[in-house]
């Protein structure tokens, strides 16, 4: 098993640092922090200089830092009487890069008043790009949850059937996911029936499924703090056939998609693969959400695949390919399955079955 290489991982962050023209790095967002650090806490910041990788703690975490011996990290408590600001104001003549989607505005004035506007920069850009390339023990701990995802749809088959809530199912499945090892969910499970498919974020409802429903089932969990993610719909007792047309055309669109989806291709090309699939099955106004997004550290990251976004995808990156057709008030499909980008086209890390199950 192979461990993350922090240092590895800093020295490329000092890099994007320097090509940017910053000093320091104030580092605030809990995924990021954790990229850096492999260190979890409530409460805690990391500060990077061209030299010295700083992490500052309060006391309740300052024992548990130390002995996470965090590679290369000089550990820092901070307190009421010596924040995080008092130790930033002795850079006070130097350019600062802030995440600027996690901070106060609280915060960003009390930097305002260290620093003046001219010396900060926002740089949230260094880490989402960075992040966009997982590296092999990103893709091991990702394997794993979507492993254990795959898991959790092939055993809750044999627990669903007419009478059932949506949520006796989403918790069936919560647990079948931390009986295998995951730690924690990736989101809350979708787990929409009938008329509520047609939600592409239906959360589990007290609804109670009934025969001729399609249910959508869309979940994930988290191993080592990295996400999967994946999407089936299943078909209650029966199917009709504007059903069984739906489903194939999105499964057709889906596998479209997979099938061209390599390096070099542009995450809006992707998505239009699959999209005028559907739109000549007379759908396009029923697919409404882009193709896919990344996976990582957080269940949704860069990059996106949309009609909107003309980035390319890169060996290396763990994207999401969820095509889906919603007619309100009716049912929806949607099936997602999630793949690294490999050197010639993808390892597809959901292996459940794609056909149309009838349970």
């Amino acid at each position: 098993m192979c461990s993350p290489d922090f240092e590895k991982r800093i020295s490329e962050i000092r890099r994007r640092m320097e090509k940017q023209n910053l000093d320091i790095l104030f580092v605030t967002k809990p995924e990021d922090k954790y990229y850096l650090s492999g260190f979890e806490s409530s409460n805690f910041y990391i500060v990077l200089t061209d030299k010295s990788s700083y992490m500052l703690t309060d006391f309740r975490y300052f024992e548990a830092a130390r002995k996470k011996n965090c590679q290369g990290f000089e550990i820092i408590k901070v307190d009421s009487k010596h924040s995080i600001f008092d130790f930033l104001s002795k850079y006070d003549k130097m350019s600062i890069g802030i995440e600027e989607k996690h901070l106060t505005a609280d915060e960003f004035k009390i930097l305002e008043q260290i620093f003046t506007s001219e010396k900060i920069f926002f740089s949230q850009n260094i880490f989402e790009e960075q992040r966009l390339i997982k590296d092999s023990s990103e893709i091991r701990s990702i394997r794993k949850a979507a492993e254990i995802a795959d898991y959790a749809f092939s055993n809750i088959l044999k627990h669903i059937g007419p009478g059932m809530s949506e949520r006796e199912i989403a918790i069936k499945m919560e647990s079948f996911m931390k009986k295998e090892g995951a730690s924690r969910l990736s989101f809350d499970i979708i787990a929409a029936s009938g008329e509520r498919s047609a939600l592409p974020h239906g959360l589990a409802s007290e609804r109670i499924i009934q025969k001729g429903d399609f249910l959508t089932l869309d979940f994930g969990c988290m191993v080592d703090h990295y996400c999967s993610d994946m999407t089936r719909t299943v078909a209650i007792g029966k199917a009709s056939d504007e059903k069984k047309s739906v489903y194939n055309t999105v499964k057709d669109a889906q596998q479209a998609a997979l099938d061209k989806v390599k390096p070099g291709i542009s995450t809006s090309e992707a998505d239009k693969i699959a999209r005028s699939i559907i739109d000549r099955a007379g759908y396009g106004e029923c697919f409404g959400h882009g193709l896919g997004h990344g996976v990582g550290l957080e269940v949704h990251e860069a990059p996106r695949l949309s009609p909107s976004c003309h980035s390319y995808l890169r060996e290396g990156m763990v994207v999401t390919v969820e095509p889906g057709i919603y007619i309100a008030d009716s049912f929806g499909v949607r099936i997602e399955d999630l793949v690294v980008i490999t050197q010639n086209g993808i390892d597809n890390l959901t292996t459940s079955n794609k056909e149309l199950i009838i349970i």
